[in-house]
């Protein structure tokens, strides 16, 4: 959908070129662990790309200078981001995250965006004014030096500098090589290789020499795995036909492999779960790659496999509601992929309900719960049905003694928690702990990912490498997870506003007003949680509201710009209204590839 200037090409391979030339250096020998050096890189290219801004407020925002500066600014920040965005998160992702405007929950007032994205667009875009351009620029600095202040005090250790890279590689396949980073430019191909040459580099200045001493074969892999990743992104660098399938499975996934394996080599850190990832998970799309008990409320860890027996009994129980006829599973039905195929579902009083169900399946990997956000926590989430007048209307204290008639629930409940307990709070985390073990990752996408099996079709194939890059469905939902919590941090899920019609003539907008609810802001009229993807095959119809029954509807509901792109007045579309004017054979290829997402768990439950 963007296009990039030859001249803007040719600089970016230039500053590629120019790094890799520095990385035929001979490095120092080195016979003790030497964090100094690597903190001391990482604060060197944080203070480089604070000057390169300097630069750009000098020059201003026309021309091609302002471009290559503007280049030079994120290859420098870049370098930095690993360990800059580690220690100050909410600060890393302002400084590159997307650029719309923030509001600000402690004051209701609203930012206007700012960060590289912000300039970028300006830059290459244009229609801005001078003040407004220096505004950003000015802010983004201000970004940055804060994250040079963290840099400087904080001291890089094992734990910090394994974790950080780990979310570095992360942030290539999900953030960089969507075009997510920078949508504009649709520089980030070319900037993984600087993040891949950052790291050889780092590599090198702290525990190489440890590497190469217990395991000489093991360094070798590593660099050559990055050597040969650096070398596939060469051969082609355009955005649109950029071979991200190839690239992950056979290039990237190599390096992560080898970088998990130097981790416990190195016997410096054995990492810890409090972290969204399993850092012992070769890849980014094993079974066990993302860490449920970071995404679980703390009170409610590391559930016993009783309290997940009794919660999965209880998830089928009608008594749990007031009139006796409506359980977890009356909307949320295995055999449909914890889905219902329902337009709208019934209440309990045999009511339309307002919006589409949603599968349960991977649902613990969010930060917020119900279509317009409204609750933070799965157990939250759980209460909210527990209390509504609409579907279980039961107190949010003590459920109906009606269910211990059945006298299995006697033993479940002491197994579970050591007496009889009546309290809806007991019986809410034992449904949480079944909910969050509906976790699927074996579709036919991930066995291909994890190379199990080679069984991708050239059209899946083809699909896969458009939901990345031409289609830009992965800067929203990002891979792996293909849901709206936002990597690598997972801190929050995204909500979005984009148009959805109230029918599938697409032609007059839906009136429902999602995320307003909160605030009452206008900024956030229409807006809902970005769901997963993952099995979407199996959970039609689509949307909030259920208005498309077909993934074909919804692919060129997308094509078309969304809302905006079909003309309904949406000022803060969250969607790009461009079209995205993809052709029929690539929106089959769409579809092809969202089928490959499903991966059967209803079966096993």
């Amino acid at each position: 959908m963007f296009k990039i200037s030859k001249l803007i090409l040719v600089i970016g391979s230039f500053c590629i070129c120019m790094f890799s030339c520095k990385k035929e250096e001979k490095y120092i020998e080195k016979t003790s662990l030497d964090w100094k050096s690597t903190q001391d890189f990482y604060l060197q290219n944080i203070t480089k790309s604070i000057t390169h801004l300097d630069e750009l407020l000098s020059h201003g925002v026309d021309g091609d200078q302002a471009k290559e500066i503007f280049i030079q600014a994120r290859i420098a920040f870049k370098k930095a981001e690993p360990y800059a965005s580690y220690l100050n998160p909410a600060v890393g992702h302002r400084a590159n995250g997307p650029a719309l405007p923030v509001y600000k929950e402690d004051n209701g007032k609203i930012l206007k965006p700012v960060g590289f994205q912000k300039i970028e667009e300006s830059i290459y875009e244009g229609e801005v004014s001078k003040e407004e351009f220096e505004r950003e620029v000015t802010i983004t600095k201000g970004l940055l030096i804060n994250l040079q202040k963290g840099i400087k005090k904080r001291e890089l250790n094992p734990q910090r500098f394994f974790v950080a890279t780990h979310q570095q590689l992360f942030r290539i396949i999900s953030l960089g090589i969507s075009g997510f980073d920078t949508p504009v430019s649709h520089l980030g191909i070319n900037e993984t290789i600087v993040s891949l040459e950052s790291l050889e580099h780092v590599y090198q200045e702290s525990i190489a020499f440890l590497i190469k001493k217990k395991n000489p074969d093991l360094d070798q892999k590593f660099k050559t795995s990055i050597a040969s990743a650096i070398q596939f992104i060469q051969r082609n660098t355009d955005f649109e036909s950029f071979d991200r399938y190839t690239f992950i499975r056979d290039y990237m996934n190599p390096v992560t492999r080898n970088w998990v394996s130097i981790r416990k080599e190195s016997e410096l850190w054995e990492g810890v779960n409090t972290f969204p990832f399993n850092f012992d998970a070769p890849t980014f799309f094993e079974t066990d790659s993302f860490n449920v008990t970071y995404f679980t409320p703390a009170t409610n860890r590391n559930p016993s496999e009783k309290r997940i027996e009794l919660g999965k009994k209880l998830f089928f129980d009608k008594n749990l509601s007031k009139k006796g006829e409506m359980a977890c599973a009356t909307c949320h039905i295995p055999e449909k992929a914890y889905a219902d195929g329902l337009v709208v579902n019934l209440d309990n009083n045999g009511n339309k309900l307002v919006r589409n169900t949603p599968t349960l399946i991977n649902t613990v990997f969010q930060k917020s719960f119900f279509w317009d956000g409204r609750s933070p926590t799965i157990l939250d989430q759980i209460s909210s049905v527990f209390t509504n007048d609409k579907e279980f209307d039961a107190g949010v204290h003590q459920f109906s003694d009606a269910i211990l008639q059945d006298t299995t629930y006697v033993r479940l409940f002491k197994d579970a928690y050591g007496t009889i307990s009546n309290r809806n709070t007991d019986v809410i985390k034992a449904i949480s702990s079944y909910i969050s073990t509906l976790n699927g990752f074996n579709s036919k996408f991930d066995k291909n990912m994890r190379g199990e099996e080679n069984t991708f079709t050239a059209e899946e194939k083809q699909g896969f490498n458009l939901f990345m890059g031409k289609a830009l469905c992965a800067t929203c939902h990002f891979v792996p997870l293909t849901n709206g919590t936002v990597p690598p941090f997972f801190t929050e899920t995204e909500k979005e506003v984009i148009g959805v019609p109230n029918k599938a003539d697409n032609k007059e907008l839906d009136d429902d007003l999602g995320f307003y609810w909160k605030f009452k802001e206008e900024l956030h009229r229409g807006m809902f949680k970005t769901p997963t993807v993952r099995n979407a095959a199996l959970t039609a119809p689509y949307m909030h509201n259920g208005v498309y029954s077909t993934l074909e509807q919804v692919m060129e509901f997308y094509n078309l710009g969304g809302g905006g792109g079909m003309g309904f007045d949406l000022e803060h579309q969250t969607l790009p209204f461009d079209e995205l004017k993809l052709t029929d054979q690539e929106l089959n290829a769409l579809v092809a590839y969202v089928k490959t997402l499903s991966d059967g768990i209803s079966e096993t439950y």
